[in-house]
């Protein structure tokens, strides 16, 4: 595989991150689990793609909104509004990882059965966009 140990590392905190933050959602917006699958993610997304790259994708002048929005859901989950802030960051990783779902989408579309309906929900989510860079 093309990944190094320390990328390998960052896919399990990212699937750790995504994994608690299913379960908060779960179990009716737990802040704890939430507050944890954040920063996993964080840490993860960092060890993935690298502190440097981290800090230009997330202060790109196109993806500011959704950095601040981001960042304000992670601060309100902290300050035990777990709903609230979980819908703000929501809105904020669909500004931050936007591009991205038109690519995922092609590579759903290979799945038998149900690839080609969840390709057409994630381009119209997308708005048909493709990655014309990607943060690596």
């Amino acid at each position: 595989m093309w990944l190094s140990d320390m990328q390998k590392i960052g896919v399990a905190f990212c699937a750790g991150g995504g994994l608690f933050l299913t379960l908060g959602v779960l179990m009716f917006f737990d802040r704890s689990m939430l507050a944890m699958g954040n920063v996993l993610f964080v840490i993860g997304l960092t060890l993935i793609i690298g502190l440097q790259k981290t800090f230009v994708f997330f202060a790109r002048r196109e993806k500011i909104k959704g950095t601040a929005a981001f960042s304000a859901g992670i601060v309100l989950i902290f300050l035990r509004w777990p709903l609230t802030g979980f819908l703000v960051e929501l809105y904020g990783i669909f500004v931050l990882f936007g591009d991205f779902f038109a690519t995922i989408g092609s590579f759903a579309g290979n799945i038998p059965v149900v690839g080609p309906y969840i390709q057409q929900a994630l381009n119209k989510i997308s708005g048909g966009r493709r990655n014309a860079e990607l943060p690596v």
